[in-house]
């Protein structure tokens, strides 16, 4: 395997709650909107490097609620999306976009073979490792990865309001499908804004489908997590409707969510 600095383990990659006591593991692949300097902005606009195709907004202070109301560890990238999308594998053309939605991304414009395999150890690797480790300190970890999306894309207002994704284990989306008119009063979906086939899925099948642990990747819209009262009323909605979903399972008591 490609070798990497290790010291970027704690240089782009964030953990929240490393000693967490729950089997829950929160991922935030898209926490960050920062381009590290050797990047020159990737040639960017001031507003496009704050905007949603450069991270998801909100996202990471729902999970970090999420995090400390069930005790959880939660992994984040340190990077924008546009320098390396940690949701992507290497060999995806979405990694290092050279245009997201109606951005164009002038530093990812015909980027050389090396340059990509840069990126990839500088930053997808160390993520990827952080991760893998954190997963490994519980006997049955549950994957859960938290995301953002606008409530426009491509000019078309989206109407849902929070996606419950999945790729081929269904067991929590399901679960949570299941439960969500008890806890969450918000247009709820499956596999929506995106689904499996847009690509959207890979930590889920990188750390958790191949494994056999339970999993589920949650969308967000973001006009619904802006404020800190916003983030935090829905890191606990959505942190009691997964204690809920993983009772639905029955799993023994030690596999438990804890709030």
């Amino acid at each position: 395997m490609t070798q990497y600095n290790t010291d970027n383990l704690d240089k782009y990659v964030q953990v929240v709650n490393p000693a967490g006591a729950s089997d829950v593991v929160l991922v935030c692949e898209h926490a960050s909107h920062y381009i590290p300097e050797c990047f020159g902005g990737l040639g960017l606009s001031e507003p496009d490097k704050l905007s949603h195709a450069a991270w998801d907004p909100g996202a990471m202070a729902v999970a970090t609620h999420m995090s400390h109301a069930m005790d959880a560890p939660l992994v984040a990238s340190g990077v924008s999306r546009l320098v390396y999308d940690c949701n992507r594998p290497p060999d995806a053309a979405g990694a290092m976009p050279a245009r997201s939605e109606v951005i164009d991304v002038p530093g990812n414009a015909n980027l050389t073979p090396e340059a990509r395999a840069d990126r990839i150890v500088q930053y997808y690797l160390p993520f990827s490792a952080r991760l893998r480790s954190v997963i490994g300190q519980s006997a049955a970890p549950i994957i859960i990865t938290v995301h953002s999306f606008t409530p426009i894309y491509h000019g078309k207002p989206r109407a849902v309001e929070i996606g419950i994704l999945h790729d081929s284990d269904t067991r929590l989306a399901d679960a949570m499908l299941q439960t969500a008119p008890a806890h969450a009063n918000f247009d709820v979906q499956r596999n929506a804004p995106y689904g499996a086939h847009d690509g959207v899925t890979h930590t889920l099948q990188e750390h958790a489908v191949k494994d056999g642990h339970l999993n589920v990747m949650l969308e967000i819209r973001n006009d619904l997590i802006q404020t800190p009262e916003q983030q935090e009323v829905m890191g606990q909605v959505i942190s009691t409707w997964l204690v809920d979903a993983c009772a639905q399972l029955n799993l023994p008591q030690d596999l438990q969510c804890r709030a």
